[in-house]
């Protein structure tokens, strides 16, 4: 059965998934959540994908969670969703490709949340981002794990806090973005990125993404301990030994395809 909430297709080497809830502001109930888990799950499985990227139909990117699918819910399946939503999140960062976030509208709560886990992102020059629990009833205390590790603690506690909105360019400002365009060229940029993060060799850049999500958080020290074995181990992979005999013989580099 086709997925229902979101729409799953392929640009050459990029995969591309959609949030496809306009009516709904693309709210992320739990259906919708574990379809966009698989669906980034099956993409990254597949060797000719290189990068990925999420995008959303409508003018919303999204509105967060879906209160409907909350509000009758124990604290024992809220937290079963809550953490249907962490594994989703935390796929963007584990999964061994670079994932640009395609912002083309608001994005408030767990959408916000969204938009700080991917890897990078490009944000309509009308996006709007914002954690409204900060002033209403329901402190976004789950989207703040990843806000507080792409913000510095004044920009989280300023957007979690007041619950006010930011625009776009706040948000390359703050760095919770990484591009402001015209609305019309968002996911064409999005593509854009993802290629340009995605050149090179695959496996070189699906361990320089897991050692810089393993790193940093730690202290300089505890990080250093970390890369300096796993950089020296890499140096003799296939790939790394191609890239410093083409540099060294001024030709073009030939890597191995994605495993």
């Amino acid at each position: 059965m086709p997925p229902e909430h979101v729409l799953v297709e392929r640009d050459a080497d990029l995969g591309v998934v959609t949030m496809n809830r306009p009516d709904h502001r693309n709210a992320l109930s739990e259906a919708h959540l574990r379809e966009l888990t698989a669906a980034v799950d099956e993409l990254a499985q597949d060797a000719s994908v290189r990068a990925l990227v999420i995008a959303a139909n409508g003018p919303v990117f999204s509105s967060g969670h879906d209160l409907r699918d909350m509000i009758d819910r124990d604290v024992t399946a809220m937290q079963g969703l809550l953490g249907v939503c962490a594994t989703f999140m935390r796929s963007l960062q584990t999964i061994p490709l670079p994932v640009v976030a395609a912002v083309q509208g608001i994005a408030t709560a767990a959408g916000c949340q969204l938009v700080a886990s991917a890897d990078l992102a490009v944000a309509s020059d009308t996006a709007r981002f914002a954690t409204p629990g900060g002033n209403g009833g329901w402190f976004c205390i789950t989207p703040m794990v990843a806000i507080e590790r792409v913000l510095t603690p004044k920009r989280a506690l300023e957007l979690l806090f007041t619950g006010d909105p930011i625009d776009a360019q706040t948000a390359l400002a703050w760095g919770l973005v990484n591009r402001v365009v015209p609305a019309e060229q968002v996911l064409d940029e999005a593509k854009a990125l993802a290629r340009r993060a995605s050149r090179g060799s695959a496996q070189a850049k699906a361990l320089g993404k897991r050692l810089f999500y393993e790193t940093v958080g730690l202290d300089t020290d505890a990080a250093y301990a970390r890369a300096v074995p796993a950089m020296a181990s890499s140096a003799l992979e296939p790939d790394a030994r191609e890239w410093m005999h083409a540099f060294l013989e001024k030709r073009p580099a030939k890597y191995s395809p994605r495993k």
